[in-house]
Order: structure tokens, then C-alpha cells, then sequence
């Protein structure tokens, strides 16, 4: 039977999918039933009340996040501590940041306020530590007067490390062992099945995927030995981050990644296969997505794993593409006639995600802005993993007690054997109380291994994660959060607020109504870059010297060959002469007056639509860009996009700062009005690292402000620059406000800046 091909490009286009047209799709086509998600919600609710009448209040991390939440000053600087302890230089500074973080908190506050031992230990010495840094000299002779003579005594190095070891600890709490043998060794003292995470992602070096290779590899063999045959399902198993793998791993690396990683991938999964285990690729963000499903579509089909039944990989429900993914994995393991293990997670990058968006000024989010909606796409990924059973083994993480009820719910009703998973160091409480009400159930540890180096980032994307005040595992224990609003029925929530939520605008909007943020580019994408390929292959030649008054001028023209490819011939181009110069200048001087006069709101239309014919020309730009300065394709887009937000920009400017003046207050009898006026013809000279965002730049403050301009560019960029300056004309604008005039600075730049000095208004 022929193997049906995956339509990689559909799972592109659904990337930066419209939210509101998700949302609206979700609530066409709900996961649940009224009355279904009702009584989940009503099991949850009983849940939540069942773990907080346990004596033991549940876990040590949830007790710990409860007190030290990120709703909290003293929360913040925990985690603000962790995440960068690791990073400080040296010892001086690793004490004012502990000076800063600790000693300025309000520990005293949170002394005595939890049920957990551990939590109250680590808030004394915390409490103590502040203390010890803050050094007041004044202090009567009382307990802190003591610690603070003990400081004096030790010095501050033997401080830092009692708190970098009291950081170390609470993040220890997260991480099952500092080795895979400590690790099992805890496991079974536990009663715990695992899926053993190796901390460490974001390979840098080949030395580095080699390193972690060997580290999988061997914890793979450790826990094949230590599960005994047990199987996929019953045995330990091991997850796996493909960024670790290999130092390059993205989409635009796509050849590498087959050529490279997949062989070390393999070699993974034949270890693992030859233990029987349960294997995971982990899910990592949003543009590694396609690329991963792509090398699990590899390992599915090869023969030398055919009869292994514990290949697993994880799929994000934050991700607004999460339902046509989980049918993706469906399709490919029907097509092999190979049981996928499937592992359902909410996500652990939604930050991150947002930002990057943002940044690269993309249609919409990968994700979705709202919690609502993030639950409701996990309950309907979750019916169709369901649904795929047996093709797919569903395994199901979470700590949030509806979802926990809703898919036990949906697995029951159709007959299907589920697993459920949860974060090593948390939710223990809730799943054993979902054990006492809905009987015993399949239940596997996430848990991390590693030592204090790789633990630290893992420690705040957790602390991130379920720190914030509006997390259920924040609130489950929070007596003062009734439990109907800990887990609240997702679907009532969405069906009554679908919007996005009303902070988190969509990229495009991120300024408001100040200026539209550019559209970028996104090459993880396969369409895109295949846009980006036709143009850089396109052959175009590009004219360049000097351009006066609208006309190009052609000297002795000299071939412009590529920075990277010196045989490879881009454009023609000639330099300007002094006389070119005293043209120029005798035209914008003519010129100018009339655009200043014309005020900055008509100065501001042609800037915007030198933004616009910008925005138009991007990809051809981008080739430019690449081929004569030699940008890399992301930075060639950034490169683009600021040249456009410039134009945007000072249009903004020119429209309210050059309008019809402000009137001021004055004598009666006396009107004084204030406007800003042109100065005369200015000189704008650019880099050659900048060469069309800079020099564009320049050139649009300057006519903002009703001034002409006399461009001269960096002699290695300069088709770029003549390039930009034909765009400012066809946008518009008089050619006599705006010359080129390319060359050599020692020869162009002074008859620039000499004739301009002397012959200005």
C-alpha cells in the first residue's frame, strides 16, 4: 500500500492562524457537551476540595509557589535570582545582585504562613540573608546585629554561597536526581514510573550535540536496564529535546538537520527499541514544530524500527494548530501501521512565543493570548487523540484538576486506556486524590535529571510557568480562591469572552495607533523560504551611481561583484564628482523652501508611502540586502522592516510637530505662535552595516522636518542605497529634494559636507 505524503504546507499556513477564527471554530464544534463539561467542572471542583482537606497540603513545590508566587515582590526576586546567578561574572557583582534580590525583600512577611516544613526553612534563611547583606552599621545588639558581626567575620563570598546552595536547593525540588542512576535509584524508592528528561538544551557546538548524544544514550541504556522488559506502557522512559541534538537544529537548516541529526536520533531510538521503552521527542517552540514532525515522519517509516510500539512525541495544545497536529501523528501512524505514543501538554514557551511574534512582526500569535482558549483547544486535541486510539497511545500532563476530569471523562465513555502525566515535584496531592474518587489509573513523572548548571533555566521556566497568581497550581491551595474559580468550566468561560485578550494585540498592532508594525518574514516556514530562494536566484542586475534631480548619472561605470562571491557579479554602479555635488546642491536649495512650506502633514503622506513601497518591495530588498552587504536572511528582514518603521516613524513626527504651530500664552493683545521650520539642505552619510535601515532613516528625519537631502552612502552598499532613493522618488517626493551621490569619502564626503556648510540658508 503507497504511503500517503503529509501536506507539510497546510501545517505551515495554520501557524499564524486568525484566533478569532479558532475560537469561533472550537465553540462550532465544542470537545464536551453542556452537561459533559458541567461534570467535570463539578469533579474538579471536588478534587480541589479533596487535596486541600488532606493533611499534608499537598506537594512541596505547590506550597512553595503558593508562598512565593510571582504576585509577590519576594517571588520575583527568587526567580529573577535563579535565572541569573549563573550568569554573573564574577564575585563582586554576584553580591550586589544578592544585596538587591535578598536583602531588599520582605521575607519576614511570608515567616510561619505555610504547612510545609520546607517552605519555612528556606523563608529563615532567606529572612537571615537579607539580613546578613543589608548591612546596617547603626543596628542595636539584637539578632541582627549578630548575623551582620557574622558577616564581617566570614566575608560575603561564604554568603553567596550559602544562598546560590539555598537556590540550588528549591530547585532540586524540581529535578528527581543529579544523575540518571540517582535518578532511578529514587524512582523506585518512590514507587514513581518516569519519563527521564536530561537537562541541558540548545546544542551551540557539534562537541555539544556529541556530549548530550552520549548522555542519552547512556541514560537510555540505564533505564532499558533498570525497567526490565517492561514495556512502553509500564516500564520508565526517556524524552528527549531534539535542540540538543544538534547545534543548528531549525527549519532553515532543514538538509543539516536529515544529514546530521537524524542519524543521531536514530542511533538514539535503536537503543531505546532494542529496551523496549517508551521514547519521546520532545515539543520545543512554535518554528520547530514542522521540522520535528517531519523526523518523527522519518523514524516511522523506517524499517529498522518497524516492530517497536514506544516512539512518542509531544504536541503543545497552546498551539492554535494543535487539533490538525494530533490528526497529522494520527495519519502517519495509521499510514506505518505503527503505534504513536502521544503526549499532550499545554506548553511551556507561551511567553517567549508572544514575544518573538511581536518582534518579528508576524500575522498573529502561534498561540493563543487566553487561558480559556488554550483548555478548550487541549479538550479538543484531547478527543481526537482519544479518537485515534489505538493507532495513538494517549498520554495526557496536566495539573489542572478539570482538565484531569475531562479527559478521564471523554477516555471513559469511549473505552479507551489512558495515561496520565504531571511535573516531577507536583501534583502529587491532586493525583492521588483523583485516584481515591476515580479509581487507579495510569500515571507517569516527568522528571528531569541533571546537575546545578543545566538545572537553573529548567527551575525558571517552571517557576514562569506556575508561578503567576492566575495558575491553577498557584491557586490550588490558596483557601482564600474559592475552588468553583480554581477550575473554572473552560467551555462557559470561552462561549462568554472569545475575544483575544483585550492587552495581548495582534503583532501588527503592537503600537497602537501610533504606526502599523511592520510585516516580517518567517523562514521556518517552507513557502517563505521558497520566495526568498526565487528572488536570490533571480539574477536581477542593479543599477547604482550617483541620481540628481530624479536622473541617474553614468560615469565610468565598474561592476559590483557580491562580498561572499567575489565571481559573482550583482550590479553596475559609478561614483559621483564635485560638479555632481554642486548640482545637487543648487537643486535642493531651490527645492527645499516649497517642501517646507508644505507642512508636515502632506511631508508625513509621502513618508507613508515610502513605508509602504518599502513594505512592497521587501523580498527583493531582502536579495539586496543579502547579495551586496551580505545579511543573513533574518537580519536582512530586520534591516527592512526598521527602514520602514523609520519612514512611519517620522511620519508620525512630521504630522504633529510640523502642523500649524502651537499657540502660546502672551500680553493681552499679543498672539505668539511657535513653529518648527525647515533649516536647509542636510547631509546624510550611512554605514555600511545599516545600509538601508540607517541610510533611510537619516533621510526621512531630515524630510520630516521640510529639509532636502544630499544622500552618500557607504562606498561598499551603494545599489542599496540608489535602490531606496528610487523608492523615495516613485513614493512621491520632489527627485530635487533628494540626491544620491555614492563615492569615496575622502573625495565625496568632503564636497558634501563643504558646499553644504558654506551655501546653506
Amino acid at each position: 500500500m503507497p504511503s500517503v505524503p503529509i501536506d507539510w504546507d497546510a501545517l505551515d499556513a495554520l501557524k499564524y492562524e486568525d484566533e478569532d477564527a479558532t475560537v469561533s471554530r472550537l465553540l462550532a464544534d465544542p470537545p464536551l457537551d453542556a452537561a459533559q463539561s458541567e461534570a467535570a467542572t463539578q469533579e474538579a471542583v471536588a478534587l480541589i476540595r479533596g487535596v486541600r482537606a488532606q493533611t499534608r497540603r499537598g506537594g512541596v513545590v505547590e506550597s512553595f509557589l503558593q508562598e512565593f508566587s510571582l504576585g509577590t515582590a519576594e517571588g520575583i526576586a527568587l526567580m529573577c535570582l535563579a535565572e541569573a546567578l549563573l550568569r554573573v561574572p564574577d564575585a563582586a557583582t554576584r553580591d550586589r545582585l544578592i544585596a538587591e534580590k535578598i536583602g531588599s525583600a520582605d521575607w519576614a512577611a511570608h515567616m510561619g504562613q505555610s504547612d510545609s516544613l520546607f517552605v519555612n526553612a528556606s523563608t529563615w534563611g532567606l529572612m537571615l540573608t537579607g539580613q546578613i547583606v543589608d548591612v546596617d552599621p547603626g543596628a542595636q545588639d539584637d539578632a541582627p546585629s549578630y548575623f551582620r558581626r557574622l558577616v564581617a567575620r566570614v566575608g560575603e563570598p561564604v554568603i553567596r554561597q550559602a544562598v546560590a546552595a539555598a537556590v540550588r536547593m528549591m530547585g532540586e525540588q524540581f529535578v528527581l536526581g543529579k544523575t540518571i542512576d540517582d535518578a532511578l535509584a529514587r524512582a523506585k524508592r518512590e514507587e514513581t514510573l518516569c519519563s527521564f528528561d536530561m537537562l541541558g538544551e540548545g546544542a551551540r557546538t557539534a562537541q555539544d550535540a556529541a556530549h548530550y548524544e552520549a548522555i542519552y544514550a547512556a541514560a537510555i541504556n540505564a533505564v532499558g536496564m533498570a525497567s526490565s522488559g517492561s514495556g512502553p506502557e509500564l516500564g520508565h522512559g526517556v524524552s528527549v529535546k531534539l535542540s540538543a541534538l544538534h547545534p543548528r537544529f531549525e527549519a532553515v537548516q532543514e538538509a543539516r538537520a536529515f544529514a546530521e541529526l537524524y542519524p543521531r536520533l536514530k542511533r538514539l531510538t535503536l537503543i531505546a527499541a532494542g529496551h523496549d521503552l517508551n521514547f519521546t521527542i520532545d515539543a520545543e517552540e512554535a518554528d520547530r514544530t514542522v521540522l520535528t514532525l517531519k523526523l518523527l515522519d522519518r523514524l516511522a517509516r523506517d524499517p529498522d524500527l518497524k516492530d517497536w510500539t514506544g516512539l512518542g512525541i509531544v504536541i503543545q495544545a497552546y498551539q492554535k494548530r494543535a487539533v490538525v497536529v494530533v490528526e497529522t501523528v494520527a495519519a502517519l501512524a495509521r499510514d506505518c501501521n505503527r503505534r504513536i505514543m502521544v503526549r499532550l501538554v499545554k506548553g511551556a514557551y507561551w511567553d517567549s512565543e508572544i514575544k518573538r511574534a511581536q518582534i518579528a512582526g508576524r500575522p498573529d500569535y502561534p498561540v493563543f493570548t487566553t487561558k480559556a482558549a488554550t483548555d478548550v483547544n487541549y479538550l479538543a486535541a484531547a478527543r481526537v487523540l482519544i479518537d485515534a486510539a489505538p493507532a495513538l497511545y494517549p498520554q495526557f500532563a496536566t495539573h489542572n484538576a478539570q482538565t484531569l476530569a475531562a479527559v478521564r471523562a471523554m477516555a471513559a465513555a469511549r473505552g479507551v486506556i489512558i495515561e496520565h502525566q504531571r511535573l516531577h515535584g507536583m501534583g502529587e496531592a491532586l493525583y492521588a486524590v483523583a485516584q481515591e474518587r476515580l479509581g487507579a489509573m495510569r500515571l507517569r513523572a516527568y522528571a528531569p535529571v541533571g546537575g546545578h548548571e543545566e538545572l537553573l533555566p529548567y527551575l525558571v521556566r517552571r517557576l514562569l510557568e506556575n508561578g503567576a497568581n492566575t495558575s491553577f497550581v498557584n491557586q490550588l491551595l490558596d483557601a482564600d480562591v474559592a475552588p468553583e474559580d480554581v477550575a473554572p468550566d473552560p467551555l462557559a468561560r470561552l462561549a462568554a469572552a472569545p475575544a483575544r485578550h483585550p492587552r495581548i494585540a495582534t503583532p501588527a498592532r503592537l503600537y497602537g495607533d501610533i504606526r502599523a508594525n511592520p510585516l516580517g518574514r518567517d523562514y521556518s516556514i517552507q513557502t517563505e523560504r521558497e520566495v526568498a530562494a526565487a528572488y536570490a536566484h533571480a539574477g536581477r542586475q542593479w543599477l547604482g551611481g550617483p541620481i540628481i534631480g530624479g536622473e541617474p548619472v553614468a560615469h565610468a561605470m565598474r561592476s559590483c561583484p557580491a562580498p561572499h562571491d567575489p565571481a559573482r557579479v550583482i550590479g553596475q554602479s559609478c561614483d559621483a564628482t564635485p560638479a555632481d555635488v554642486e548640482k545637487a546642491v543648487a537643486l535642493a536649495r531651490a527645492a527645499f523652501p516649497k517642501w517646507d512650506e508644505a507642512g508636515g502633514p502632506a511631508r508625513a503622506k509621502v513618508l507613508q508611502a515610502m513605508g509602504a513601497a518599502l513594505e512592497r518591495e521587501t523580498d527583493g530588498l531582502i536579495a539586496l540586502l543579502s547579495a551586496e552587504a551580505g545579511k543573513t536572511l533574518n537580519d536582512a528582514v530586520s534591516e527592512v522592516r526598521e527602514a520602514i518603521d523609520f519612514c512611519r516613524y517620522y511620519a508620525a513626527l512630521a504630522e504633529t510637530q510640523f502642523g500649524t504651530g502651537e499657540l502660546l500664552t502672551g500680553p493681552t493683545g499679543e498672539t505668539n505662535l511657535l513653529v518648527n521650520r525647515a533649516r536647509g539642505v542636510f547631509a546624510c552619510i550611512s554605514p555600511w552595516n545599516f545600509p538601508l535601515a540607517i541610510f533611510t532613516g537619516q533621510i526621512a528625519a531630515a524630510l520630516a522636518a521640510g529639509n532636502a537631502v544630499l544622500a552618500k552612502p557607504a562606498e561598499q552598499t551603494s545599489l542599496i542605497a540608489a535602490e531606496a532613493v528610487r523608492l523615495f522618488h516613485g513614493a512621491g517626493l520632489d527627485p530635487a529634494l533628494l540626491a544620491l551621490l555614492p563615492g569615496d569619502g575622502v573625495v565625496v564626503g568632503a564636497a558634501v559636507t563643504t558646499p553644504v556648510h558654506k551655501h546653506s540658508p
